[in-house]
């Protein structure tokens, strides 16, 4: 019989929160992080507003060490797996370091660390580029750090899938327990792309809103009047464990990771395939793997990126694999608070859908005001509502045409 695999652990690190539990209570109350950026002089960008962390004083969480050879997506990603390790009560030594491994991934790692040394090499030359600049950028160092920070010698690699890493972190760290090649996964991801190349690049595919005099009404997702995401930025881990491990060492467990779903469009770079084809065989998939009918699904995390066609196609393939049921499922988008935190995005939402488990509370979409006539589900507006839930979906959408979908469920609530 396959292993299943439970949640012990959880940690973030977002705009709304310095740690999962700032983050779940400030997201319930409905309160956005999006303000006008900080990191730099915005003066001559289109979009000029983001998901930061607030008062990120890397001194006072890492050591000295860390703090200066580690670029922020690195940062992010040790402090929210310290938090999560803590939070599970796994402790890595001697006997289980083998059977432990770490999966993390981002989108586009340290972009602030390159971006920055390819000033320092236009302005004073090679010679003055920082010996650290290729462990600092690289994406996988993220999973390589943490291993390093807590001694985890098992299976560990990076992962990247634009939108949809840390959604196919948690996917794929499932899977390793199941093969059997761990009995702990350290998995999620981390994102720091707030820097002027970032969102520069993003603003020139129209991609982002420019809603910069309402910074906290800008990232409305299945509004009518949406117009474009808002980069956020941050970390989320969770802790993964084979449900007999966690048993045995008398382990919280918070959910099961019920179900995992993954495809591609093979249609385009950006957009996603009309009618929303490959988002709704990846929930297809994940409900098979939960043997989960979508009927018995409490609670939707939608993607919800506050895009125009985003938005639109994700409508239709949830209408497509729900059918009727579409209509009396509640959905939202967390995005609209968090802004979108890009390769950090899915272990976060998913963390969301572990609480919502927890605590029986559905996070609202914010900024739902102008009905969008082809975005006519229930988006959960603008206040949390009160819902025992059994079974969430998360979905997750990246650059590339990859879909992943995640079914978490209650611990002992059947399948």
């Amino acid at each position: 019989m396959t292993e299943r695999v439970v949640i012990t652990g959880l940690g973030a690190i977002t705009p709304i929160g310095a740690n999962a539990h700032e983050t779940w209570g400030n997201l319930v109350e409905g309160r956005s992080g999006i303000g006008p950026i900080t990191l730099f002089d915005t003066t001559d960008f289109d979009a000029r507003i983001g998901g930061e962390v607030k008062n990120f004083q890397p001194d006072e969480l890492l050591s000295a060490r860390e703090a200066k050879r580690l670029d922020r997506f690195c940062q992010f990603a040790l402090i929210a797996s310290r938090e999560a390790l803590a939070d599970s009560g796994l402790v890595i030594d001697e006997s289980n370091s083998e059977d432990v491994g770490v999966l993390m991934g981002s989108g586009i790692g340290g972009i602030i660390t390159l971006s920055d040394q390819i000033e320092v090499l236009r302005a004073k030359g090679p010679h003055r580029v920082s010996p650290f600049l290729i462990p600092m950028f690289l994406i996988d160092l993220a999973a390589g750090q943490v291993a390093i920070a807590t001694g985890a010698r098992g299976p560990n690699t990076g992962i990247v899938s634009a939108c949809s890493t840390s959604a196919h972190a948690l996917g794929e760290a499932a899977e390793i327990i199941k093969r059997g090649d761990a009995t702990a996964m350290i998995a999620g991801g981390s994102e720091a792309g707030i820097s002027p190349i970032g969102v520069a690049g993003f603003a020139s595919m129209k991609a982002l809103s420019t809603r910069n005099d309402e910074p906290e009404r800008a990232s409305r997702p299945f509004d009518a009047e949406r117009d474009g995401f808002v980069m956020g930025e941050g970390a989320g881990v969770v802790i993964l464990e084979a449900e007999s491990h966690a048993r045995k060492r008398g382990a919280h467990i918070y959910a099961e990771l019920a179900g995992y779903g993954a495809t591609d469009d093979a249609y385009h770079i950006t957009a996603p395939a009309e009618g929303g084809e490959g988002a709704a065989r990846a929930m297809r998939i994940a409900l098979r793997k939960a043997e989960c009918d979508p009927a018995a699904v409490d609670y939707v995390n939608a993607h919800g990126t506050s895009t125009p066609i985003n938005d639109r196609l994700e409508t239709v393939a949830m209408k497509t694999v729900f059918g009727e049921c579409a209509y009396q499922t509640p959905i939202s988008s967390t995005k609209s608070m968090t802004g979108h935190m890009l390769g950090a995005g899915g272990v976060v939402e998913s963390i969301f859908c572990i609480k919502a488990i927890e605590d029986g509370i559905l996070p609202p979409t914010i900024n739902y005001e102008n009905p969008d006539p082809e975005c006519d589900l229930d988006y959960v507006p603008n206040e949390a509502r009160q819902a025992s839930v059994d079974i969430a979906l998360t979905n997750s959408l990246g650059f590339g045409g990859h879909n992943v979908s995640l079914v978490l469920r209650r611990y002992g609530a059947g399948g």
